[in-house]
Order: C-alpha cells, then sequence, then structure tokens
C-alpha cells in the first residue's frame, strides 16, 4: 500500500500524520511564520516527543490530549520555535531538551542539554542528534533510522530546507559552518530516500537536495 503522506500542511488546516513500523509522525503547521510543529509516537508504548512547540499552545493541547507527551525537543533558540513552550510544559511535564549552546535562548530551563552524537528516546525509538552549526550556534537535528522498509528521517529545523540551507544572514563564516556541517554530518552519513522534516514550508528528501550542494556554495546563502 503507498503511503499517503505528503507533508503539506497549511496554517489552520489539519494535519498530516504518516504511519511508519513502530512510529507514527505527525505534522501541523502553526503562526504567522508557518512553522512545523512535529509528533512523534512510539507504536509500542504510546509515548511521545514533540519536535519545536513553536506556538499556538491551545492547538499544541489538542494535539497531545491522547498521547503520553514525555519531551519536547527545540531545534534551535529563535523565539518562533518555542512560544508554546512554556504552556505546553506545564501542562504536561514533559523533559525539555535543547543543544546547551542555545539553552539561554529559551523561555524555559532545559532539564536536558543534548550535543552531536547524542541520542533521545521515544519509547522504545531512538533519535540521533546532530548539531548543525551556523543558523544559530546549536541548532540540531533529530534522525530515525527505521526497522526494515521504514526507512530514515531527520527533522532539520532550520537548518536545512527544499532549496537551501537555513539563513545565516550573509556571515560568511556562518554560512561556510552550516553547510560543511549539513555536507558532513547529513549529507555525508545518511541515503538519498532520507525523508527531510523541515521547521518551515514543504518536506524533502537527502537526494532530491543532494546535487545542489555545489550551487549553494557558489551563490554563497
Amino acid at each position: 500500500m503507498s503511503d499517503p503522506y505528503t507533508g503539506d500542511v497549511e496554517v489552520g488546516g489539519p494535519a498530516d500524520v504518516r504511519e511508519l513500523p513502530g512510529l507514527t509522525i505527525t505534522k501541523l503547521a502553526v503562526s504567522e511564520m508557518h512553522n512545523n510543529v512535529y509528533l512523534l509516537r512510539d507504536a509500542a508504548s504510546g509515548q511521545a516527543l514533540l519536535v519545536d512547540a513553536a506556538a499556538e499552545p491551545d492547538r499544541l493541547g489538542e494535539l497531545v490530549r491522547d498521547v503520553d507527551l514525555r519531551t519536547v525537543v527545540t531545534t534551535h533558540g529563535h523565539w518562533d520555535h518555542h512560544r508554546a513552550l512554556p504552556e505546553l510544559v506545564a501542562a504536561t511535564g514533559a523533559e525539555t531538551v535543547a543543544h546547551p549552546d542555545d539553552a539561554a535562548d529559551m523561555p524555559v530551563p532545559i532539564r536536558r542539554l543534548v550535543g552531536q552524537g547524542d541520542t533521545v528516546s521515544v519509547g522504545d525509538q531512538v533519535l540521533e542528534v546532530v548539531h548543525l552549526r551556523g543558523h544559530t550556534p546549536g541548532s540540531i537535528a533529530l534522525v530515525w533510522r527505521g526497522p526494515g522498509d521504514a526507512g530514515t528521517h531527520v527533522f532539520t529545523g532550520d537548518s536545512l530546507f527544499p532549496g537551501g540551507v537555513g539563513n545565516t544572514w550573509e556571515d560568511a563564516a556562518r554560512f561556510t559552518q552550516l553547510v560543511d556541517d549539513v555536507e558532513e554530518r547529513l549529507f555525508g552519513t545518511l541515503p538519498d530516500d532520507a525523508w527531510v522534516y523541515p521547521g518551515h514550508g514543504r518536506d524533502t528528501t537527502i537526494g532530491a537536495e543532494r546535487p545542489s550542494l555545489p550551487e549553494w556554495r557558489a551563490r554563497g546563502w
């Protein structure tokens, strides 16, 4: 049976749900910044993890109402990715997770600090932490390598989008650092069919973006 998931969601519209062996991924768009929020639920335990409590706490409350939310990972410290974090944590008691270099920018204390090579679990499922420096000092991605034909899935925050890396505000050093990290730590380790779930907008795959890397370097953004 083909996978009906597309990842094409609109602010105010319904979530898109992807059922994978061992993990359910729910994508929801919120806020005037068109942020993506991802709810990951382990099939065996029912435990859940949320990636970026970006905004609209009422909608996020509805999203997690019937799940056992244990963890909220914030991909980076920019304000539009954590505006609903205080309300969600207060309501659920979920553990907050982020990179130490961005933790001071969060609106609540970060209970668990993670870096390159660490892992975050949701039930029986394990997500690898990838540190991608440049968009912010402490930006991270999460990689889930599913069982069997479930494939590889990576939640990239604002570090990788369809058509390029995240904004580095015309800072050449930050741009080079981000492209280097994305090339080495994502393109260099993930297969072409790895599905990319970005912090805003539509999804993509590693294979769709890989051929454009030289073009991104040449244009400088």
